[in-house]
């Protein structure tokens, strides 16, 4: 056997970047307070987001927007986040490839429009499940309009297209706490399985610092960034990622390379290990 040895190559060739968003690019500045990040003096804060009145509400630290600029520069940076279609368009940062969103049941392609292909396959895995959704958004609507109720709940849906038929479905539900109350929505999680019939079997239910959401199993950014690493990316171009959540884990196992920020749900678990 006659090795080859490395040899300089001025041709660039562009890995990709599957990135999740929020607490990993960027993050409130109540998140911002909490974990102390440096660089994160106003004076260096990039505004990331804005909330739904157009008031600045997520931002990047100095070091993140360093970071982002490299991304940009230096990879085609794909989009891995839980927000919908309407909650991207508060992003106010530049992304110019595939964007794959809700948790992975749409997949956005570089020119901005819904690729179908994946489209039509969640049409099918969500379409028996409205029934359900539909009682379970019934449900937790009534409750959280309860004036002793603390808790904030957000169906989250879009419109799907399956051939001849065009409909808005419900994808999953959100659930807040109005006082942030984290163990609060641990003990919700738990409770769920006992509280609707067949749960386990339709969804699970993922929690992040003051978000609970309960998907469907076929809902998953693995699912989708396996769909796309397997239909629509070049397999010989090298991919790596970053996200915060143990829910992005699944994802970033599928990649060449992957890490987390030094905060956050995944550091927490396995960063002082």
């Amino acid at each position: 056997m006659n090795p080859t040895f490395f040899k300089l190559n001025p041709n660039i060739t562009k890995p990709y970047a599957l990135m999740d968003l929020d607490d990993t690019l960027f993050q409130t500045q109540r998140k911002i307070d909490t974990w102390d990040l440096p660089t994160a003096e106003p004076k260096h804060l990039v505004c990331a987001t804005i909330n739904k009145q157009g008031k600045p509400l997520s931002f990047m630290s100095q070091r993140q927007a360093t970071f982002f600029n490299w991304l940009l520069v230096s990879t085609e940076l794909i989009v891995v986040t839980a927000r919908d279609r309407n909650e991207i368009k508060r992003v106010k940062l530049p992304f110019e490839s595939w964007q794959v969103l809700t948790h992975g049941a749409v997949i956005l392609q570089p020119d901005g429009k819904v690729l179908k292909s994946w489209q039509q396959h969640m049409y099918k895995q969500l379409e028996p499940l409205q029934d359900t959704l539909t009682q379970l958004s019934q449900l937790f609507t009534k409750h959280s309009q309860n004036p002793d109720s603390d808790l904030k709940f957000t169906p989250h849906s879009d419109r799907f297209n399956n051939g001849s038929v065009n409909e808005d479905l419900i994808i999953y539900l959100a659930i807040k706490h109005a006082q942030k109350d984290h163990q609060a929505l641990i003990e919700l999680s738990k409770q769920l399985p006992h509280l609707i019939r067949d749960f386990e079997q339709n969804f699970y239910v993922h929690v992040n610092a003051n978000n609970l959401a309960i998907l469907p199993h076929a809902v998953h950014k693995r699912h989708a960034v396996k769909f796309l690493l397997e239909s629509h990316l070049d397999t010989q171009r090298p991919s790596f990622g970053f996200g915060d959540s143990l829910a992005d884990l699944p994802f970033l196992q599928l990649l060449d390379w992957y890490g987390m920020p030094s905060n956050g749900q995944l550091h927490d678990r396995f960063g002082s290990q």
